[in-house]
């Protein structure tokens, strides 16, 4: 299988449960709730994603023609770094398009702890170590299991109630951003505050400058 990659690179873990965590970031381009494109978006499934996963041209990105290709990249961007365990991000776009057990598997093999974000619409492939799920509004939900659920807020048309019995260890409610950030990171704190199953994630990353 060729894997088309949008990007490769090295930073921190900026949202959820791993946050702060050195980590490689695997972006795939390509999603099935968007097509990336500006003048799509007011169609789109997903409206207010902030990532651009068009294309193979970001750091690191390219077309990889096999599973040990990619992950011999992915291994070669973290580095020879003693006492840690390698640890990926996987995500996109919607990285369920792209990811198979062939490429799991290597990473496995490469020392990798893996984890995927994902908007849950595709079953995740098995082997996963970290299962991240981002449902959005208007789309259907299959993969309903893992081990945080991120929902970002204020989302109309989100069942959170419903979420609440799906099988995650973790609910988190992350601010929509864009230009009522200030709103909707206080939208967050009163529903964690009135529903303390959920706790709150930030996008720090963006709050340090980092990508």
């Amino acid at each position: 299988m060729t894997y088309a990659v949008k990007e490769i690179f090295l930073t921190l873990q900026g949202e959820g449960l791993q946050v702060g965590r050195r980590a490689v970031f695997l972006r795939f381009a390509g999603c099935n709730l968007w097509s990336g494109r500006e003048q799509d978006r007011a169609d789109a499934v997903c409206r207010f994603c902030d990532t651009d996963f068009v294309g193979t041209d970001g750091v690191g990105g390219g077309k990889f023609p096999d599973a040990d290709h990619l992950a011999d990249a992915a291994i070669a961007c973290w580095g020879k770094v003693d006492g840690a365990i390698p640890y990926i991000v996987i995500t996109g776009g919607e990285p369920m398009l792209q990811l198979d057990g062939a490429l799991v598997d290597a990473l496995h093999a490469r020392g990798f702890e893996i984890g995927v974000e994902s908007n849950g619409t595709i079953a995740a492939t098995p082997g996963i170590d970290w299962l991240c799920i981002s449902p959005k509004a208007g789309s259907q939900t299959i993969q309903r299991s893992g081990d945080e659920l991120k929902l970002v807020w204020p989302q109309p048309g989100s069942d959170w109630q419903a979420m609440e019995g799906w099988d995650f260890a973790h609910l988190l409610v992350q601010p929509m951003d864009g230009p009522d950030i200030v709103a909707n990171r206080a939208a967050c704190i009163a529903f964690v505050l009135e529903h303390p199953r959920w706790r709150l994630s930030t996008q720090t990353h963006k709050l340090l400058g980092i990508d």
